[in-house]
């Protein structure tokens, strides 16, 4: 966990919702431009604080080099999460993750059924089966946390 950024803020989770990436990749008919959208998420997650690159935020398992941190408001008891990677297109499937996962407590996040949101999106036919194995390292990393909170 780091302190030094508050991401209580961002737009990912909270404005941008996943009913929004939906509608998204419905009006897209194409990859070409769901590739696009899906870069200009990654654009919109904040900026991950130097002094949270530790060994303890990297995650396993994923092609790209990806860190993450986290906080829990202790008034609404919601988590919130950070993301950041060296590739952009991880970037930007970080940001689908957020917008499916994050600001939410740990219980409502559990409950989200994000292998179906993955499929609803049909992301996993359009990338590398280790850009699949690093999302999913991503969101189980995410679950850990709600888990332990």
């Amino acid at each position: 966990m780091t302190t030094s950024t508050d991401f209580t803020h961002t737009s990912l989770g909270t404005d941008i919702r996943l009913d929004d990436v939906v509608d998204a990749f419905d009006v897209l008919d194409d990859w070409e431009d769901r590739y696009a959208y899906i870069v200009d998420l990654g654009r919109k997650l904040p900026t991950f604080p130097d002094d949270a690159r530790t060994e303890d935020n990297f995650v396993q398992g994923c092609q790209s080099q990806v860190w993450l941190t986290h906080l829990k408001d202790p008034a609404s008891g919601k988590l919130f999460f950070l993301i950041d990677s060296d590739a952009i297109i991880v970037k930007g499937l970080a940001a689908i993750v957020l917008v499916a996962l994050n600001a939410r407590t740990p219980e409502d996040l559990l409950a989200v059924d994000i292998d179906e949101v993955f499929r609803s999106l049909d992301l996993f036919r359009h990338i590398s089966p280790t850009r699949g194995n690093g999302l999913r390292s991503m969101v189980n990393r995410i679950r850990a946390v709600a888990t332990d909170s």
